[in-house]
């Protein structure tokens, strides 16, 4: 799976477009109400992403075992510094309404945590590099 996010942002236009394989579509954040920028900052994204990533890991597992998901909350926490600072203390809970025993739910809920890509790449640290810098002088 390849998967691309491109941001074009300029005075009050911002626009996303999203990439996985070839399948393009996009979302929709307002630019900031100065114009220039994202509404949304980094690290509300990186929790979104985090919460995304296990709701919908939870509805792939679910369907492998045969439980019928009804419904899937998920809260991410943490927290942000100084500008650079990396997060710290980032949690995240979840809450799931299925068919099936408890027992059931709290194995897919517990399983899903271990297979969900975006927790994954976090826990394991992967370096992001920056590769290019093009320059435009206006």
């Amino acid at each position: 799976m390849k998967i691309k996010a491109h941001i074009d942002n300029s005075a009050g236009e911002h626009h996303i477009a999203l990439t996985t394989d070839d399948n393009v579509h996009s979302i929709l954040i307002p630019p900031k109400p100065s114009g220039f920028g994202s509404s949304t900052n980094g690290g509300e994204l990186l929790f979104l992403a985090l919460a995304t990533c296990y709701c919908n890991d939870i509805y792939r597992e679910a369907t492998k075992r045969n439980i019928a998901v009804e419904r899937v909350e998920v809260e991410v926490n943490g927290d942000f510094g100084a500008a650079g600072e990396h997060a710290q203390n980032v949690t995240y809970r979840a809450q799931v309404h299925a068919k099936g025993t408890a027992e059931e739910i709290h194995a897919l809920m517990e399983y899903t945590d271990t297979v969900a890509e975006i927790q994954n790449t976090l826990r394991a640290g992967i370096p992001v590099k920056f590769t290019d810098i093009e320059v435009v002088n206006t």
